[in-house]
């Protein structure tokens, strides 16, 4: 034994020690296969107990830490009985150890941590062993806080005082703490075992250890009042400490076990008392702890409602809150600037005990049945209100959210009351509307000290989310009282605003509020109309009459005076950034209000065009207000004239410069540098939106398309001149910066053409085109750069992600260049780019049309070749089946597009039509897999489409269908697969995504009846429906609501008529 413990003893200090390499692997596999050894605990018993030879402990605490971690694995989870022989060791040896250790020693004075780790292990073995070995544990243990050698000085031990209150509070924790059971693995073998254990406590000892805890508190406290009498000498200084924690840790022992034993035990004519003595008590640790207790107490469930009020009144916590709050709240004003997050801790507790009172309380006017006990909550309610609104003004944040819950229940309340009742708001409950209304528009300010661009983002996501929550009380109290927030906010923020104009100074924040609530308005105000209506008293006009309507005669709405208001008095010119970004915002938000007050656009423009936003030193900002710009450019178009918006370009042509960041890699070997520099944050993302801000002014000159050319070439003349000089300054892959310069240049281009309108389809009469020679000019130029720089993946996306946008804007003019285009995008190709490539295509058949159908002829059967090879490879993980389902998808919604345009043809063009029929089989392949249910939708939408196309009968006589004999695949192939498809068990018909497939088959079954008219009825009636042994009569109705129904009509009878016969086989 000696030697095996030697061993395991060096063992633990050497696998402690990761510097002895050589031995530390092996000693930590040779503990690993003690811990396994069921006789390990008799090592580790002897290891943690075995004294030394001069007093004290043998083994040092790390080897005695480990060696409580092996008698934890033993006893934990463990549910059968210990052996008479087992138990008895170990009870004697703890005992043992307790007295020698606690009783007379030093408890452990040279390593603290090994008092709490005993205290668990000893509550283990307690769980093991409490009902049916050791069930005088309590007797036990009680024996020896009083001890007959027990000194003068104190009654009761405290160390056995501290180990007894650490066990209960372990107990309480494994049997009691739903958190802690929360967090554990369920096993319904423990869960039982625990509750067992709760019950014979309750049953066995909680009078008495409640007796004990409370008496040990009550002579701690006796003994705290006794030296801070007596005045604190050094000497005893040492006692004074040893009090408190006997009482702090008392306390909580208490709190820890007030909700799971019989609460005539815990509140008396004696505990009461005592705890508001103690919350009142010099020693923050010890207030902490009774605020927890009662709180605890406080939320005690109990079965009758009376006794619930009962125990509120007995306790009068209402008041005593009250005049704590009063008191705590003088001793922060009187401590200035200089915060004791000791103090503001103990108001948060306060807090947290006054929101679980109001909680109880509001249970017993929401849901108490008795209308005398539900009067008296109310009542006793009213009385807590008031402080939980200096509770929610305090000025730190997390005081104030304590009383967010008992808030949000109260206007909760308030809300179901004013639904049911169309009364006037009861004085009393409008004056604390009032109330909390003026302590939310305070709480909404930043702290004047704080800066918001130097803060913490953690501090600042804490505050936005402070914010955002007293924004769901403010619209809560919107909805009682809708007239008493409107007037509010308005009111604020328009003198904030007219103080301003006045010349008044005004504090940052205040200034932020102001123009913040102007913000939040349009979300608070509901009753405002939309567009112009939001902010102008006008009546209706119609869509086409609104530019020619002068709107500066109709008076403002409340927000319309509001933004007037925030405009003309210069608050863009604040000499503080959070203020002057918030006005930013605002205005962005609300381009709306501007095409009524069109004298605000200039003042407004200058401010985004200066050294405030877009001139702004700090990339930050100007980063956020190319957005914004942007944004408000494009919603006040219409407003902006052609000289003014020839003004503004020129005003930013500065801005117009790329710069290319290369970003920092962690791992350079493994990282496409190309790749990370494009995918990483960086300010030309917002300077994007600049360049489709500047395609936006361009486009206003459509009147002068000579002056709009002749803008549009100067601004991208520039950016030609550039791409041309990167493009021959790269000479391989290693040439990251001018390739970058590429991609950001194809990319900016392509932005230019966005901001301009869509190319109209069918183009109007006195249609105005865009310039189109410089567009060409531009797709030519990027054609050029693409055609030298294929190899590289970020220069074909950035050239598909701008003539996505040239296309748009410019119709069939760039036809020519596709061809071009599309060789070169293919000309090397990675996988992942497949799905990009395809909807590039199918917005190319959408603009193009015709001008498509040779490059589309050449390209569909390789593409689909290609597609089907990549759909048929296995799918071996997560990532894979995502790409599968997404190229299948973007494939279906090619072919798609295809077959709805005028570009059909290309499916049976001389070039393609060997590859038809394997293209139809697989349509019916994935009409057939309710697995996904998207493409088998898909597949359905492609088949009908191509039923209407290709196997409409011929109108004129002697004509010729589009597709002759097509119809014989929809009867022999097409029809079968739909019904096969409805009788498969994956089909599950209760699913969402199964029922929209179905009204899919019914949509395809349809049209096969309307295309092939009376051929179709027949072949339903007399062919295919007796073959799957439908009754004549049956199949009759069904071919005749298929062929007279609306869509519509006959998507609801065909649903009802599946389930029905689903539910009848």
């Amino acid at each position: 034994m000696e030697q095996d413990l030697n061993q395991f003893v060096q063992a633990i200090l050497i696998a402690s020690d990761p510097t002895q390499s050589s031995l530390h692997q092996q000693a930590l596999q040779y503990l690993s296969a003690i811990q396994q050894n069921s006789s390990a605990w008799r090592l580790a018993l002897a290891v943690f107990v075995e004294p030394g030879p001069s007093g004290g402990r043998k083994h040092p605490p790390q080897v005695r830490f480990f060696a409580l971690r092996v008698l934890d694995e033993f006893l934990d989870n463990r549910f059968e009985p210990l052996n008479d022989d087992t138990f008895q060791t170990l009870r004697q040896s703890l005992l043992n150890y307790i007295q020698s250790e606690y009783l007379y020693g030093p408890a452990e004075a040279d390593a603290s941590f090994l008092r709490n780790k005993f205290a668990h292990t000893l509550t283990l073995f307690f769980l093991c062993t409490y009902i049916d070995k050791w069930p005088s544990f309590f007797t036990d243990f009680f024996a020896l806080i009083h001890p007959p050698e027990s000194t003068s000085q104190t009654t009761f031990n405290p160390h056995v005082s501290l180990l007894l209150f650490h066990i209960v509070l372990e107990i309480s924790g494994e049997v009691a703490d739903q958190l802690i059971k929360a967090a554990r693995q369920y096993s319904a073998e423990r869960q039982a075992r625990d509750s067992r254990v709760r019950d014979a406590v309750r049953e066995r000892d909680a009078a008495r250890i409640n007796e004990a805890v409370l008496t040990i508190v009550a002579d701690g406290v006796e003994r705290m009042g006794r030296l801070r009498k007596d005045g604190v000498a050094p000497s005893s200084e040492r006692e004074l400490d040893s009090a408190i924690e006997v009482v702090d840790w008392g306390v909580r022992t208490f709190a820890s076990y007030v909700g799971w034993i019989d609460i005539n035990l815990t509140v008396t004519r004696d505990t009461v008392p005592l705890l508001f003595t103690l919350l009142s008590d010099p020693s923050l640790p010890i207030r902490l702890a009774t605020a927890l207790a009662l709180t605890r107490i406080v939320a005690k469930g109990l079965k009758e409602p009376v006794d619930k009020l009962q125990l509120i009144k007995v306790l009068s916590l209402g008041q005593v809150l009250d005049a704590l709050e009063e008191k705590t709240r003088t001793e922060q004003k009187s401590r200035g600037s200089d915060t004791d997050e000791g103090e503001e801790s103990y108001r948060e507790a306060l807090g947290k005990l006054l929101n679980m009172l109001g909680l109880e309380l509001c249970k017993l006017t929401d849901e108490c049945p008795d209308e005398s006990v539900r009067a008296e909550a109310v009542q006793l309610l009213n009385q807590v209100l008031p402080v939980m609104l200096r509770f929610m003004a305090d000025e730190y944040d997390d005081t104030c959210s304590t009383i967010f819950p008992l808030l949000q229940t109260v206007l909760l309340t308030y809300k179901r009351q004013r639904k049911s009742s169309s009364e006037p708001l009861d004085p009393a409950k409008r004056t604390f509307l009032s109330s909390l209304l003026t302590v939310i528009l305070e709480k909404l300010k930043w702290d004047e000290e704080s800066d918001p661009e130097d803060m913490d983002e953690d501090d600042k996501a804490a505050f936005e989310e402070l914010r955002k929550e007293l924004r769901t009380f403010m619209d809560s109290t919107l909805m009682i009282d809708p007239e008493l927030v409107t007037d509010a906010v308005r009111t604020l923020a328009l003198n904030t605003l007219t103080a301003y104009q006045n010349g008044v100074a005004l504090k940052w924040n205040d200034a932020e509020l102001a123009v913040y609530l102007v913000y939040i308005f349009g979300e608070i105000n509901k009753t405002g109309g939309k567009g112009r209506a939001a902010f102008c008293q006008a009546p209706a006009v119609q869509k086409d009459k609104r530019k020619e309507t002068d709107y500066s005669e109709y008076p403002l709405t409340s927000h319309g005076e509001m933004i007037y208001a925030l405009v003309q008095s210069g608050i863009s010119s604040y000499p503080h950034k959070t203020v002057v970004m918030q006005f930013f915002e605002t205005v962005a938000r609300y381009g709306d209000f501007f095409k009524v007050r069109k004298e605000c656009i200039m003042p407004t423009l200058q401010a985004m065009l200066d050294a405030r936003g877009l001139h702004s030193p700090e990339s930050s900002t100007r980063s956020r207000v190319f957005y914004l710009f942007y944004r408000f450019i494009r919603e006040d178009r219409n407003e902006i004239s052609p000289e003014v918006a020839v003004s503004i370009l020129e005003g930013i042509r500065d801005l117009l410069a790329i710069q290319v960041e290369v970003p920092e890699l962690e791992n350079p070997e493994s990282s496409d540098l190309l790749q990370e520099a494009v995918s990483a944050p960086t300010i030309f993302d917002s300077q994007l939106y600049l360049f489709e801000a500047v395609g936006t002014l361009v486009s206003l000159l459509y009147k002068t398309p000579d002056q709009a050319a002749a803008l549009l070439l100067s601004v991208v003349r520039p950016l030609l001149d550039e791409l041309s000089v990167s493009l021959q300054a790269v000479k391989g892959p290693d040439d990251v910066l001018p390739i970058l310069k590429v991609h950001h240049i194809i990319m900016a281009l392509g932005n230019i053409a966005k901001g301009f309108p869509e190319y109209p389809n069918p183009v109007p009469e006195n249609f105005v085109a865009p310039p189109l020679d410089v567009f060409r000019e531009v797709g030519q130029a990027i054609l050029v750069c693409l055609e030298a720089m294929n190899v590289f993946r970020v220069v074909r996306d950035a050239t598909r992600f701008a003539f996505a946008r040239i296309l748009a804007t410019t119709g069939s003019a760039v036809a020519p260049l596709i061809p071009t285009l599309m060789a070169n995008l293919l000309a090397h190709f990675e996988p992942t780019e497949l799905i990009d490539f395809m909807n590039f295509i199918g917005l190319s058949i959408h603009k193009l049309q015709e001008d498509l159908l040779d490059v589309l002829d050449q390209l569909i059967g390789p593409l689909s070749a290609h597609i089907n090879g990549i759909l048929a490879q296995p799918v071996t993980g997560t990532d894979d089946q995502v790409t599968h389902t997404d190229t299948k998808r973007a494939y279906l919604g090619l072919l798609t597009s295809i077959i709805s345009s005028k570009l059909h043809t290309v499916f049976i063009s001389d070039r393609n039509k060997a590859q038809l029929e394997n293209l139809l089989e697989s349509m019916l392949r994935l009409a057939e897999d309710p697995s996904d249910p998207a493409s088998e939708k898909a597949a359905f939408s492609f088949l009908g489409r191509c039923t209407t196309v290709w196997a409409e009968a011929p109108k004129a006589p002697g004509s010729q269908q589009v597709l002759p004999g097509f119809e014989r695949f929809i009867y022999e192939r097409a029809v079968p697969t739909a019904f096969a498809v409805l009788s498969l068990p994956q089909f599950n018909i209760k699913d969402g995504q199964i029922v929209v497939v179905l009204q899919e088959i019914a949509n395809f079954l349809q049209t096969v009846s309307k295309t092939r008219g009376q051929e179709a009825f027949d072949f339903f009636v007399s062919v295919f429906l007796p073959s799957q042994n439908w009754p004549p009569a049956t199949a009759a109705e069904f071919a005749t609501k298929m062929r007279e129904l609306d869509g519509k009509a006959f998507r609801k009878y065909f649903t009802d008529f599946v389930r029905a016969s689903r539910a009848g086989s």
